[in-house]
């Protein structure tokens, strides 16, 4: 099948991504499927899935914030950060709600954040989960993340719930074990969900176990709907140059949006996406060239996308 476009799934908890991935291919019948940004076994929500051509353009999705919808139990401490795991010590909770709060709060921020063991980040190529299942655990260093807001925090006993948007790379299994800790009971994560990524939210998504081949591409995307970059739209000469993989010059392109010196657009040609590019002028200076008849050059290529 010659289709490309990105999908985005409602992944329900207990299946990995890769799972997710194997499903559509076997229902496709295409290799050709990836998917950005992924979604442990235990949690649910959104997942964002390239087709085709799609695979080639999932690194430009990677660094949207993200929203996750979560419920977490303090006095809990696992090895996992998350109810599946092993309990390695209990305390009792002896915080008030008006504490709890606060300290919930006060996360908003960027802060330097210690990945879970467990986790379906990679080290060397094996996922920390299934190396941490052969008792091989691996401390991957600490790193800065952004905490953008939690809103609608609801305590029930010892149980918390609330909305968090986080940046690209934020684990909030180590979030609610840092809140835990601030608060001196510790927490564990009962339940994580995703419910947007970006632009994309799980309400477009679709349910893998329940479509059959026409609906997902149905439901596809086409890729130059999905990136947040400026577009250039590109003459029959400068789709040559494009997919040929050399510069493009003033005098190849139909029309553009604004855009700064190297910064990377979209090429489309005939209302396709067909490739990234960087910038070696600005737009404003474009015009310039344009009405002084000088076609010098403008864009260098760096991500072809051809034919499947």
């Amino acid at each position: 099948m010659n289709i490309s476009g990105i999908l985005l799934v409602d992944k329900p908890e207990g299946p990995t991504s890769h799972d997710i991935v194997n499903e559509v291919r076997k229902k496709l019948g295409i290799r050709r499927v990836g998917h950005a940004g992924t979604l442990d076994p235990f949690a649910s929500g959104l997942l964002i899935l390239g087709i085709g051509n799609g695979t080639r353009i999932l690194e430009y999705l990677m660094n949207h914030s993200k929203v996750y919808q979560v419920r977490m139990r303090l006095g809990i401490i696992t090895d996992t950060f998350d109810i599946t795991g092993k309990v390695v010590e209990q305390r009792s909770v002896d915080c008030s709600a008006d504490q709890i709060l606060s300290t919930v709060r006060s996360f908003v921020g960027t802060y330097t954040q210690v990945p879970p063991a467990y986790s379906a980040r990679k080290y060397k190529g094996e996922k920390l989960y299934e190396l941490a299942r052969q008792g091989k655990i691996i401390r991957l260093p600490p790193k800065q993340v952004t905490i953008y807001r939690i809103d609608g925090v609801v305590i029930d006993k010892d149980d918390v719930c609330f909305t968090a948007e986080v940046s690209a790379g934020t684990y909030i299994r180590s979030l609610c074990m840092d809140i835990g800790y601030a608060l001196g009971c510790g927490a564990t994560t009962l339940k994580l969900r995703r419910v947007s990524i970006g632009p994309f939210n799980v309400d477009q998504a679709v349910a893998i176990s329940k479509v059959d081949q026409k609906e997902i591409s149905d439901h596809m995307i086409d890729l130059s709907k999905v990136l947040q970059m400026p577009k250039i739209y590109v003459k029959d000469c400068g789709y040559q140059r494009m997919i040929n993989g050399t510069t493009l010059r003033v005098q190849d392109v139909e029309s553009f949006e604004e855009f700064p010196k190297n910064s990377l657009v979209q090429v489309i040609y005939k209302d396709q996406l067909v490739g990234i590019a960087r910038t070696q002028r600005t737009s404003n200076f474009v015009r310039t060239l344009i009405k002084l008849g000088r076609n010098e050059p403008l864009l260098k290529p760096t991500k072809v996308l051809k034919e499947n």
